[in-house]
């Protein structure tokens, strides 16, 4: 997540049925798609907005009947990591590696990464996202020239609904 905060302390256990306890009252998905968290990430609302949404579903949490007794409730506390991340300011991409290929060239300077995924800018200033899962069993040397392989385009959603 780029902006969080801990709801809770406590034995492991106790936190993964709080999580389902959490993702059934607060219609949270257990998981979003690379794809979508791709396709937001240069145009995330501005890190007060973040803070706010964050607190404002730390408080619903918090309110939520059902936790496990061993677990104990924290305050919020947001962290931020669009800094860290390298998202403020990032350029929208324009595309994200489908494939790598023999004698294909991945180029460019990395201005953002977020889980799996490196944010690389070119010479021309575009940006292209390369997921590092697709790396496995190849070499990675210094390169020099414009991104040769597959490329697809980023889907890029009307509206989000929030962080979460």
């Amino acid at each position: 997540a780029v902006a969080f905060s801990w709801v809770g302390r406590g034995p492991l256990m106790a936190a993964r049925r709080s999580e389902e306890v959490l993702r059934a009252a607060l219609g949270v998905p257990d998981r979003v798609p690379y794809a979508e968290k791709r396709a937001v990430r240069a145009r995330l609302p501005g890190v007060e907005e973040r803070a706010a949404e964050v607190v404002a579903l730390h408080a619903r949490a918090v309110g939520v009947t059902g936790w496990p007794e061993s677990l104990e409730r924290v305050e919020c506390e947001v962290i931020d990591h669009a800094r860290v991340f390298g998202l403020e300011g990032l350029a929208e991409a324009r595309g994200v590696v489908s494939e790598l290929v023999p004698g294909g060239v991945v180029a460019g300077r990395l201005v953002a990464a977020a889980g799996p995924d490196l944010h690389l800018e070119g010479a021309d200033g575009g940006v292209v996202v390369l997921d590092t899962r697709l790396m496995r069993g190849w070499g990675v040397e210094r390169a020099v020239g414009e991104v040769s392989v597959p490329v697809r385009g980023v889907v890029v959603p009307d509206v989000q609904d929030g962080l979460f």
